[in-house]
């Protein structure tokens, strides 16, 4: 693809221009953006170990940081192997630096042909996976031309995407063409890339690996310790309202308080989805009037008089165990644009999950749950009252739906090994290469 690495970038430097005075606004007033800039500029990225056999992996943000966590562990039991985590928020580097201490964490260059080129050249992998799908033409190319494998784990491609790619098919074609395996989520995903361009021998369902990091045991450590921390006692009956936007937590708080009467062991856990908000979410509750226990705070006030206090989970990376504490599990984003959440992690558990309308991104694990018995979507504060009533009066239904959840998630897990099994068979290949030359 002559000319194509020098064209984008004429098109990304326009693009800063444009965008430059919203990340200075946001670099100023909001803090964001502080971090990363020389390394993401420049490609020049540092590895701990060079002696050591580098596998690169991609993901974006905290939700793919975190789903690799089993895929990551594995990878780096292998002493003789480092393992390179790049992402491109801040979010997820710092729940990636937290989660991988073992890793070597650091951002992912710009999509300018001199920072890709510079970044596969200082950490020089034997293999580079790109969590879901993130496929930058410049990286894909400069990858390929430095012989360096390229998979895709957990991809997916929605319809709309699907769509969209669709309108430069012969770009798509040049650079999936360029992958040595594709692991993508199911069938449908497949189809859509096959009909992009990737060779079809190339792409395998794996399934979700979301489904095998969801814990099915409810007394592991982390639960328990956020247990303590948030002063619940096994008595209590606990809604949890996570991965929330706004207004989503306002709506919980309101229908929560409206059943306190009704259930005065019911205690109420948010988790806002985003860092950024967890001073505005504290602020509202203490506005609402409300007694607030916040994880990041040692010195905080225990339940008193007719009104309990509310808990925020302000901290990252401990939504998962979280999960663990509820009787009912909301999961946010669904009432906004956002498309969902990850709603695996509370089914896993045995949880009846709650939702709203809008889980454009886990339409079929939405679909799954709502048709095994396991789920109920909500429109707003009065249905969410209503279902959350219904699941507190009746311990069958609420039993009946949380073994659906569990065994729904059981059924579907497997997909780590599956992806390990595929990377590994490149790496040796690539082993076995290098001895024979």
């Amino acid at each position: 693809m002559p000319g194509l690495g020098w064209l984008l970038n004429a098109v990304y430097a326009a693009l800063l221009v444009v965008v430059s005075p919203w990340l200075v606004y946001r670099r100023v007033r909001l803090g964001k953006h502080r971090r990363g800039w020389p390394e993401k500029l420049t490609g020049r990225l540092t590895r701990q170990h060079p002696e050591r056999e580098c596998v690169w992996i991609h993901a974006v943000s905290v939700g793919e940081v975190l789903q690799i966590e089993l895929l990551v562990r594995d990878l780096a039991s292998d002493p003789r192997r480092e393992v390179v985590i790049t992402t491109t928020t801040e979010t997820g580097y710092d729940t990636a630096r937290s989660k991988y201490p073992f890793a070597t964490v650091t951002w992912f260059p710009f999509d300018f042909t001199w920072a890709v080129r510079h970044a596969i050249a200082s950490l020089r992998p034997s293999l580079i996976a790109l969590v879901e799908l993130e496929i930058w033409p410049n990286f894909v190319l400069a990858a390929s031309r430095a012989g360096v494998p390229l998979v895709i784990v957990n991809g997916r491609l929605g319809a709309k995407s699907h769509r969209g790619y669709r309108r430069i098919r012969p770009v798509m074609r040049a650079l999936l063409s360029r992958f040595h395996w594709l692991g993508v989520q199911n069938e449908a995903y497949r189809e859509r890339f096959i009909d992009l361009g990737a060779p079809a021998e190339r792409v395998t369902v794996t399934g979700n690996i979301k489904f095998d990091r969801a814990q099915l045991a409810r007394d592991n450590p982390a639960t328990t310790d956020l247990r303590s921390a948030f002063q619940l006692s096994r008595d209590d009956m606990v809604l949890i309202a996570g991965s929330t936007q706004d207004p989503e937590e306002l709506l919980a708080v309101r229908a929560w308080r409206s059943l306190v009467a009704e259930f005065p062991r019911l205690r109420l856990v948010l988790v806002p989805r985003h860092k950024e908000r967890f001073e505005e979410v504290a602020a509202m509750v203490v506005s609402e009037g409300l007694p607030l226990i916040r994880r990041s705070h040692s010195a905080t006030p225990i339940d008193t008089g007719s009104i309990p206090a509310v808990r925020l989970l302000d901290t990252l990376g401990e939504l998962q165990a979280c999960w663990g504490l509820a009787d009912v599990a909301f999961v946010g984003g669904s009432l906004t644009r956002r498309g969902g959440q990850n709603m695996l992690e509370p089914a896993g558990y045995g949880i009846p999950v709650l939702f709203g309308p809008n889980t454009w991104n886990f339409q079929r694990e939405s679909d799954a749950l709502l048709e095994c018995g396991a789920a109920e979507v909500i429109t707003d504060e009065a249905t969410l009252r209503e279902a959350v009533r219904r699941l507190l009066s009746d311990s069958e239904l609420r039993a009946r739906r949380g073994a659906a959840a569990r065994q729904f998630v059981a059924s579907q897990q497997g997909a780590t090994a599956r992806t390990l099994t595929a990377i590994g068979a490149i790496l040796n290949a690539n082993e076995m290469a290098r001895a024979a030359a």
